[in-house]
């Protein structure tokens, strides 16, 4: 059986409540689930009173297998009882192949007319016999 450690939707509409859970991965997300282990509450101001959790009941579930959702490995993090694997895309803000050509293009058509705009003008500041 794999468990997850996943936020389970309460509250009514557009208000969200969420209740940290211990459950199967294959039950719904609101429906059955083995242990309550903590809330947020999306909706407060106050940072401090948002997230609940049980902290040694977490630790219980993460030493038995129990493997947190993306969400919750954020909260897990910050309290320190797990440690998330940062994410790391360094080529994505970097153009693609097509972009990087057009770019070399552009700098090549500069260069070429800034060396045809200096030719006219050294000719020019030559006398002539």
């Amino acid at each position: 059986m794999s468990l997850k450690i996943r936020l389970s939707r309460a509250g009514s509409k557009k208000r969200p409540y969420y209740h940290i859970v211990i459950a199967d991965i294959r039950s719904p997300r609101d429906g059955r689930f083995i242990e309550r282990v903590g809330f947020w509450n999306p909706m407060l101001a106050d940072e401090n009173d948002r997230i609940k959790m049980d902290n040694e009941r977490i630790q219980y579930w993460l030493s038995h297998g129990a493997l947190p959702t993306d969400r919750v490995a954020r909260f897990l993090d910050a309290a320190g009882l797990f440690k998330r694997k940062p994410r790391n895309n360094p080529n994505k803000a970097q153009p693609g192949k097509k972009a990087q050509e057009r770019i070399a293009a552009a700098k090549q058509a500069e260069e070429e007319a800034k060396a045809a705009a200096a030719a006219p003008a050294e000719e020019a500041g030559q006398p002539t016999e």
